[in-house]
């Protein structure tokens, strides 16, 4: 029992909430460009620092070939002239910065990786959201197209269907005065008023009204 309960109540909140939704849908595509451009914007933000790291890496790199180029030629220099006590630290400063160049080269290949997926990502979710913009015109069109529609004579409960119902129940409706023109006979009928009006018509007695008959007899004897 309390799982058929518990079946009914999450049946009936799912319903529930697919009516919110579709009475609010573009209030939530509203919201989610809203979410979705701020993750862009965060996206774009850490693109960019990314490419700053990257172009002062290169920079430091670029300084650290111009020392170990020079720190090269006063060592070679040194030792051309015999200077042992001035190559060999120049010799243990160039393995230290060549070491250095190592490391750094591959920071410099790291972000220049990570700044290739990013950039195409943040590319990728520019484009995203700029379809999911139009995607919202095109909803909020087809919105107010619905609810236009829904005002139209063929929508929903529409006002001229109303009058057309209300139309027809006043022309449907019974004819008062031949109502009581039916009333007025049962009640002859019944107190045999019109008895003796039936019976002059038949021949029985004297007529007791005048007929078309009688009026046009009488006036084609003035005619004579």
């Amino acid at each position: 029992m309390f799982g058929t309960l518990r079946t009914l109540i999450l049946g009936a909140n799912a319903r529930a909430e697919d009516t919110l939704r579709d009475t609010y849908a573009i209030e939530l595509i509203d919201q989610k460009i809203r979410e979705a451009d701020e993750g862009l914007r965060a996206a774009k933000g850490t693109l960019a620092s990314l490419i700053q790291r990257q172009r002062a890496e290169e920079r430091m790199l670029a300084t650290l070939d111009q020392r170990i180029t020079d720190m090269t030629r006063r060592a070679t220099d040194a030792l051309a002239t015999g200077r042992d006590d001035l190559a060999v630290p120049a010799a243990d400063a160039l393995a230290q910065m060549e070491n250095e160049r190592v490391l750094r080269s591959e920071t410099v290949l790291r972000l220049e990786t990570k700044t290739v997926r990013l950039r195409q990502s943040v590319e990728a979710g520019h484009h995203r959201i700029i379809d999911l913009k139009q995607g919202a015109t095109t909803a909020r069109a087809i919105r107010r197209e619905q609810s236009l529609i829904k005002k139209l004579p063929n929508g929903d409960a529409s006002a001229i269907e109303e009058a057309e119902a209300l139309i027809a129940r006043v022309t449907n409706a019974d004819d008062p005065f031949e109502r009581s023109d039916i009333l007025r006979g049962i009640n002859r009928e019944l107190s045999h008023d019109g008895l003796a009006d039936r019976m002059a018509d038949a021949g029985f007695g004297p007529a007791t009204r005048i007929t078309a008959a009688d009026v046009l007899a009488r006036l084609q004897s003035k005619t004579v």
